[in-house]
């Protein structure tokens, strides 16, 4: 039930990326990889974190990384959770090939672990963050909130956009959070 709960709360923090209306689409970007289809989506609260971030077009990618984890019904749980979600565009500063082999069923683990480093519980916005502030994020690793002449940022990511959910938080960053190593 915990390791449920915990990559509901990653996966929703990845898929909420695209809630504001502040657009962050990387021009003539490619499409986002497909990942398996997911059946039986049970009917979700438009405003919950799954459901903006399905709607946004620059988090295809995003949406894509959840539902090939198995994360969209763990995600749209009732929260509170607080989700960095990266838009297309951070995912195509990857490395080529990255996001693909990502997706495939065998690698669905280091995914996970993935989409967990961008979810932490509770709803915080981005005015209560202070530097140096250490997260604990749903993975069980720590991130480190940065704030400076007003801009906020989480370890390397900007925040580029903020927007309340129903079940939380969540805040476009420009950059895909990477867990450390140990």
């Amino acid at each position: 039930m915990k390791k449920s709960l915990l990559a509901v709360t990653i996966m929703a923090g990845l898929v909420t990326a695209g809630c504001e209306k502040q657009e962050a689409t990387a021009p003539d970007a490619p499409p986002a990889p497909a990942a398996k289809e997911v059946s039986n989506i049970p009917p979700l609260d438009e405003n919950n974190i799954v459901s903006l971030a399905i709607a946004s077009k620059d988090h295809t990618t995003l949406v894509a990384a959840i539902k090939a984890a198995d994360y969209v019904t763990s995600v749209a749980a009732s929260g509170p959770l607080t989700v960095f979600a990266p838009t297309n565009a951070a995912f195509d500063k990857l490395p080529e090939g990255t996001v693909d082999d990502l997706l495939k069923p065998e690698n669905v683990g280091q995914l996970r672990k993935i989409l967990q480093y961008h979810v932490t519980t509770s709803a915080l916005a981005a005015d209560s963050f202070t530097d140096g502030q250490s997260l604990s994020m749903a993975s069980g690793k720590k991130a480190t909130m940065h704030v400076k002449d007003g801009k906020v940022s989480i370890n390397d990511a900007s925040i580029i956009a903020s927007a309340p959910a129903s079940n939380g938080m969540l805040h476009i960053v420009d950059v895909v959070l990477l867990p450390p190593e140990s």
